[in-house]
C-alpha cells in the first residue's frame, strides 16, 4: 500500500470489508462500566471483559484512570509541535498520572525441573536466565497497566500487547489499558491544522497531516491486533482520543 493509499484509507474509513472490533466485548457491557463523561469523548473497546475487570476488581485504579481521561485535553498547538524522543503530548500525559503510577520493566528467570510423575525424584534441574526481559509499560499501579500511543509506527502496538501478555502471564498484572489516537482523528482532521510548528513556535513548511498517516498508531491498527488475539489472555481496554478532546488554542503547556 502506498502512502497515498494510506491517506485515502484513513480519511474514507474504507477497510476492505474487515469489521474492526468484531471480537470486542458487547457495547452494552462497556457502557455499563464506563461513565458517559468518558464514552462521550473517547472511542472505547473492551476485550476479555477488561472494563468489568478494571471497574470491579480495581476500583481505586479505575477511578484514577477515569479522572485522567476526564481531565485529558490537548491543543492544536500541541498536535502541530514536532516531537523528539518523547512528544509534548506524551509529556503532558505524564503530568496527569499521580506518582503511584510508575514506568516498569519486567524480567524473570525460569526454573525448570524434569521429575518423576509423582514428583518424588528430580532427574534434572536448571535455570533459564532472561526468560522474560526488557518488556516495559508506561504506567503500572498494582495489577493495572496503562500504555499511551499517540503517533508511533503501528508496529509499536505489537510491542505493547506482548508486554501486557508477558506481565499478565507472569502474574504481575490482571488488566491492561491503552490510550491512543481514535479513528476520527484522521487525515481530514489533520489537514485542517495546516503547517507544523518549528521548535521556536513559528509556522514551518511541512503539512501536519503528513505526520499522522494510517501506518502510525491509531485505533483501527490496534483493533486489528486485538481481534487477532495478540494480547494473549490479558484483558485489554482501549480508549481512542477523538476531536472532542482537542481544543483549538494553546491553553495546554507545550
Amino acid at each position: 500500500m502506498t502512502a497515498g493509499d494510506d491517506e485515502v484509507d484513513e480519511a474514507s474509513g474504507r477497510d476492505d470489508d474487515v469489521s474492526f472490533g468484531r471480537n470486542a466485548d458487547h457495547p452494552d457491557l462497556v457502557s455499563g462500566a464506563i461513565p458517559a463523561s468518558i464514552t462521550d469523548r473517547f472511542e472505547v473497546y473492551s476485550y476479555r471483559n477488561a472494563a468489568s475487570v478494571l471497574k470491579n476488581g480495581f476500583p481505586g485504579q479505575f477511578a484514577s484512570i477515569v479522572s485522567v481521561l476526564e481531565r485529558f485535553e490537548i491543543s492544536t498547538q500541541q498536535i502541530r509541535t514536532p516531537g523528539g524522543s518523547k512528544s509534548v503530548i506524551a509529556k503532558y500525559v505524564d503530568t496527569l498520572f499521580d506518582p503511584q503510577w510508575r514506568e516498569m520493566r519486567i524480567s524473570a528467570d525460569l526454573h525448570v525441573k524434569l521429575q518423576s510423575p509423582k514428583g518424588s525424584e528430580i532427574y534434572d534441574s536448571y535455570i533459564r536466565e532472561g526468560f522474560l526481559d526488557g518488556h516495559r509499560i508506561d504506567f503500572v499501579n498494582g495489577r493495572v497497566a496503562v500504555d499511551l500511543e499517540w503517533n508511533s509506527k503501528d508496529q509499536t502496538y505489537d510491542r505493547d500487547l506482548y508486554a501486557f501478555s508477558a506481565f499478565y502471564e507472569a502474574g504481575a498484572i490482571d488488566v491492561g489499558v491503552i490510550i491512543t489516537r481514535g479513528s476520527s482523528l484522521d487525515t481530514n482532521f489533520f489537514r485542517r491544522l495546516g503547517k507544523v510548528l518549528t521548535k521556536d513556535g513559528s509556522e514551518g513548511a511541512g503539512e501536519v497531516y503528513k505526520k499522522y498517516g494510517a501506518s502510525t498508531t491509531w485505533m483501527r491498527k490496534l483493533l486489528y491486533r486485538l481481534d487477532a488475539g495478540r494480547n494473549g489472555g490479558c484483558p485489554v481496554l482501549a480508549f481512542g482520543i477523538t476531536p472532542r478532546c482537542v481544543v483549538d488554542d494553546a491553553s495546554q503547556p507545550a
